[in-house]
């Protein structure tokens, strides 16, 4: 339960395990272990380098010596093979070098530290925290691997040293600085309902659950505004503010929490009329990398004091942050709501009519899309009290101040409806009628895994493009899905252009299948000036689409932000971008 509760508020570890590390000294001349079994820098390292010392042999000479002995004496007896390699040079430094994006191939592996220094990190977490409060068993770290959702599964090497649950911000900014002192990597968790991989400890290290942090903090009903922690879930959110007449917009799926829905930047069914969560967030207090607490912004609505730091840890999967509070909009409870629902007798004919919704500015609440073999796979499973027709079908939220304003929306929507030669149209105003119109929606994803297949894997996945072009990757995702021979469904958030198609596969045999069908409609939707998922995250499963969706000029620049709040490169590597030139993609 939701509880109120008040706001609790380098040093170079041991050489690397697995490559070369970047490190800053007093002194800007390269330095290069001779013995070294590591790369060697890049060329434009090497020759930056040499510019530094425009002062002869002789004196570059002694400088190395006198650098090598420190690093030595940093590195002595941590290394685990060769011997310590560092790069000093504030100019040729990766993380500030003289261009404004840092490609991946101008970067060396990330340089974490060794087994006695995980092992370190981890006492010293559990001496902060108390034992009760760490976990080290093997269920409890695959769960913080892996999970069925999970589009791209984690490999058996993939799993966290140590899950932590911190209970305060102040706690997780000492995790954090121990994780910068010993160079562990760590990754929060939050409700483990991502679908991309995105809590997947590839390098290991710190599995950061916030399920002791779920208070609600302040709740603000004269501004609309409520602060809470990370691990405080969306449904029980609204629970609570049902009593206070408010609700909180976005709605993505069962069991998502606060953290994890800012660090997708995902929506849900509401998204057309009320956003995402980039709209409904107002501010953040956010630990990085090294343990420092920021706060990105006041509460009011509107700021323009300098960098907008909200949006840029919106969306950034933990790679850049560690979120541990929130302070979120909220909305009036509408006095009169509606549900309708319209069958059409083509997909075309659905979207278009959702399509000509939008463009006539008709702000309804949401409108969702279900293909006819969603409707069936409802009706087979048994999940509602009533037997749908088992054609493309439109379902509506009106929301509204009176009556006549929904009424007024409903009448609009009937005749769009009409004019796309829908099948049928109906609409409920009391609750439980509303309750059993929306009920098809609310059951889709469940009806189709209860179907499917048996003993088969689900891959959920969403694009989503421009209104105008929502018809036609719709029907020929539904044909793509039909041809493959693959049991799977299409639902979407249409009215701004987002689906979802839900596919069962068996993972022995149709893997590459379900991979193939699934990259045609990311590339579809590219194609389409779409973008490679509306609101599920990128996570591992579709960092190579974002090259070709928005460029790798762009993507290089997100990787030089990455650089600058994280040097050592220890939140949650390897997700959104790659940061290692020797990963390894799915």
């Amino acid at each position: 339960m939701l509880r109120h509760a008040t706001t609790q508020s380098r040093i170079i570890a041991n050489s690397a395990a697995r490559g070369p590390r970047v490190t800053r000294l007093h002194n800007s001349t390269v330095v290069k272990s001779i013995k070294s079994t590591r790369p060697p820098p890049s060329q434009g390292q090497a020759k930056q380098g040499k510019q530094q010392d425009g002062s002869g042999s002789k004196k570059g000479s002694s400088t190395f010596n006198t650098i090598a002995k420190t690093i030595f004496l940093f590195s002595s007896g941590a290394a685990l093979g060769g011997s310590y390699t560092a790069y000093v040079d504030s100019q040729s430094n990766s993380t500030f070098p003289n261009s404004s994006t840092t490609p991946l191939s101008d970067l060396s592996p990330p340089a974490y530290g060794n087994k006695e220094a995980f092992e370190k990190a981890y006492s010293e977490i559990t001496a902060l925290l108390g034992e009760e409060n760490v976990n080290k068993t093997k269920d409890v770290l695959d769960a913080h691997s892996d999970t069925y959702w999970n589009s791209h599964h984690a490999k058996p090497d993939e799993r966290p040293g140590i899950v932590a649950f911190p209970g305060s911000t102040e706690d997780v900014a000492k995790i954090a600085k121990i994780s910068h002192k010993y160079l562990v990597p760590i990754v929060p968790f939050a409700g483990g309902t991502s679908l991309e991989g995105h809590f997947t400890p590839i390098y290991g290290g710190i599995s950061l659950d916030f399920s002791r942090m779920n208070q609600i903090v302040a709740l603000h009903k004269e501004d609309l505004d409520i602060v809470v922690q990370p691990a405080v879930n969306w449904e029980e959110l609204n629970e609570y503010l049902a009593d206070h007449d408010l609700f909180f917009g976005p709605d993505p799926g069962p069991g998502a929490q606060i953290s994890g829905m800012i660090g997708t930047g995902c929506s849900g069914t509401n998204a057309y009329r009320y956003g995402t969560m980039r709209e409904n967030t107002l501010s953040l207090t956010v630990v990085l990398a090294d343990g420092t607490v920021i706060k990105t912004k006041q509460r009011p609505r509107k700021s323009s004091a300098g960098y907008n730091l909200t949006q840029l840890f919106i969306g950034s999967e933990g790679t850049l942050g560690i979120v541990t509070e929130a302070t979120l909009k909220l909305v009036p409870k509408p006095a009169n709501e509606s549900i309708a629902i319209a069958t059409f007798n083509s997909l075309e004919d659905a979207a278009g009519a959702a399509a000509e919704v939008v463009q006539n500015g008709i702000l309804v609440g949401a409108v969702e899309l279900l293909d006819h073999r969603m409707m069936k796979a409802i009706n087979d499973s048994g999940a509602t009290t009533r037997r749908w027709d088992e054609a493309p079908t439109l379902l509506f939220k009106f929301a509204g101040p009176t009556p006549a304003n929904v009424n007024d929306m409903i009448s609009h929507v009937k005749s769009i409806s009409k004019g796309h030669e829908n099948r049928s149209f109906e609409f409920a105003t009391k609750e439980e009628d509303r309750e059993e119109l929306w009920s098809a929606r609310k059951n889709a994803l469940w009806s189709t895994i209860d179907v499917g297949p048996k003993g088969c894997h689900t891959w959920t996945t969403d694009v989503a493009v421009p209104m105008s072009r929502l018809a036609d990757i719709i029907r020929v995702t539904q044909k793509d899905i039909v041809d493959s021979g693959l049991f799977g469904t299409i639902v979407g958030h249409v009215g701004d252009g987002n689906f979802h198609s839900i596919l069962i596969y068996d993972p022995e045999k149709e893997r590459s299948i379900v991979e193939g069908v699934v990259h045609r409609m990311v590339k579809r939707a590219i194609e389409f000036e779409g973008t490679c998922t509306g609101e599920h995250g990128v996570g591992v499963g579709k960092k190579l689409y974002l090259d070709e969706e928005i460029g790798p000029d762009a993507v290089n620049l997100m990787r030089r932000v990455k650089l600058a709040l994280d040097p050592h490169l220890l939140l949650n590597p390897d997700k959104i971008i790659t940061v290692n030139p020797n990963s390894k993609e799915p």
